[in-house]
């Protein structure tokens, strides 16, 4: 007598085409960044002379973009072609560099909190390089003016860090025009001004430091940053979480597509 195993095991559709679409926006999002990415870098001639990316002593925020677009669109693309050619393989690895970056994340958290100290001295540190650079990357200038003027900043400590930047420096050999000033950034604004004022700045630092309160912000960005994130403490646990859940969710809707199509290869084989 003959005994045949029949099995009811298949792949869901539903977890199939649910986890294809979760991929298809991280796809598309990574090829949004990458494009954005190359179109700032060609603006900047980077794509011609890729020494200008390692002559910059401070941070391209281009290159961050570039990360972000090359590990979303990796991902994407494991993701969706796992799912819809059942790939075992590349499931596993977006779930695996999932996993990894969720407690990548989680120990950065963690570790930021015991190591308070540690973390304010790189952040002046990782600031004060970029004062620095401050005139040799548009986007740099971009991101460190943006920084300022939302949080009414000025330097990493205040606005005496600027004599870390060459075109800023107090010193007597300094020929630029910007000497012993401050970015327009760093400017108080002034709401009956329609056109901003870029030359708001200028010899500020030559005047004494009871004159800067009513022209230019004395609080340095470190102290505003530590300050705005008390109050802004339960937005940011929501974005954290917000991101978790779609990390987990990504995570979840990948074991169970893993599962049923080990369970289905182990039916077949009977």
């Amino acid at each position: 007598m003959h005994y045949y195993r029949y099995s009811n095991a298949e792949v869901s559709c539903w977890y199939k085409y649910l986890l294809f679409s979760y991929n298809i926006v991280f796809w598309l999002a990574g090829v949004a960044f990458l494009a954005a990415g190359l179109w700032a870098w060609s603006e900047k001639g980077v794509l011609s002379d890729l020494t200008k990316v390692t002559g910059l002593h401070g941070l391209d925020p281009v290159v961050l973009v570039l990360v972000v677009g090359i590990v979303m669109f990796t991902l994407g693309f494991a993701g969706c072609v796992g799912a819809l050619r059942e790939n075992i393989c590349l499931l596993k690895f977006f779930c695996g560099t999932i996993v990894f970056i969720f407690l990548l994340e989680l120990a950065v958290a963690v570790l930021a909190f015991l190591f308070q100290d540690w973390v304010r001295d790189r952040v002046k540190e990782f600031f004060e390089n970029n004062i620095k650079s401050y005139r040799d990357d548009i986007d740099l200038q971009n991101l460190i003016d943006s920084l300022q003027k939302i949080n009414h900043c000025c330097g990493a400590q205040g606005p005496d860090d600027w004599d870390f930047n060459i075109y800023f420096n107090c010193s007597s050999e300094s020929k630029s025009r910007e000497k012993c000033g401050v970015p327009f950034s760093c400017c108080i604004p002034d709401p009956a001004q329609k056109v901003v004022n870029t030359q708001c700045g200028y010899d500020i630092r030559k005047k004494s430091k009871s004159q800067w309160d009513d022209q230019i912000f004395v609080k340095g960005c470190i102290l505003a940053l530590e300050a705005w994130l008390p109050r802004n403490i339960y937005i940011v646990a929501g974005v954290f979480i917000a991101i978790s859940l779609l990390q987990i969710f990504g995570i979840f809707l990948a074991r169970t597509l893993i599962s049923d199509i080990e369970a289905v290869k182990a039916g077949n084989a009977f």
